[in-house]
């Protein structure tokens, strides 16, 4: 009797060995795919941010695009303008002092010249700045040298003559300055030995 209690024991506890074993491995394959699904989660939201801040920048560069269309629409039509300013300058330039008061000449004249301030008084409301820059140093980014002079009024390097001025739109140059630029007044040669004696 006791031995038969003894062999059931035994076939008890050889089928209960197998159910623990697959008991383990399903644990341990569960836990690899709470880890597996942990580093796909992770990785899925890297991605997300990385979408997220894509497009933020996207529409921070569209808009900052679109700001500045807006900013700089006047441009090109600003730029065509430029020209008929210089031919109000022009016009004023060329009456002759003496001819200035002449009441026809001076009505047509004071015409002209509150016809340039309207325009010049647009430019400003829609951000064009003239450059003017007599005496200034010279600065290539913003002028444009047209020739040299020697001129003791002004340093060498500096902007002695506006042949005509330039005009920027907000920050943006619409047209250099074209002037003469200051230098040094020649050096008087001296005189060689050679040519001493020969004047003596």
């Amino acid at each position: 009797m006791s031995e038969a209690n003894n062999v059931s024991g035994q076939v008890g506890s050889d089928q209960d060995q197998p159910a623990a074993a697959g008991s383990e491995r399903s644990g341990s394959e569960h836990g690899r795919n709470v880890t597996e699904l942990a580093a796909e989660l992770a990785t899925t939201k890297d991605r997300l941010l990385r979408s997220l801040a894509d497009q933020e920048n996207i529409r921070r560069q569209t808009q900052r695009d679109r700001d500045e269309a807006v900013r700089y629409a006047a441009f090109r039509f600003a730029g065509d303008l430029l020209q008929t300013a210089d031919n109000l300058e022009r016009a004023i330039a060329s009456v002759p002092p003496e001819q200035r008061s002449d009441g026809a000449v001076s009505g047509l004249l004071g015409g002209i010249e509150a016809t340039r301030r309207a325009l010049l008084d647009a430019f400003a409301r829609h951000g064009l700045r003239r450059l003017d820059p007599i005496g200034e140093k010279f600065d290539p980014n913003w002028h444009e040298a047209s020739f040299e002079l020697a001129d003791d009024s002004h340093p060498p390097g500096a902007v002695a003559a506006v042949l005509q001025p330039g005009y920027v739109h907000h920050e943006r140059l619409l047209r250099p300055a074209l002037v003469g630029v200051s230098k040094s007044p020649k050096e008087t040669p001296v005189a060689s030995e050679g040519d001493k004696h020969a004047d003596g």
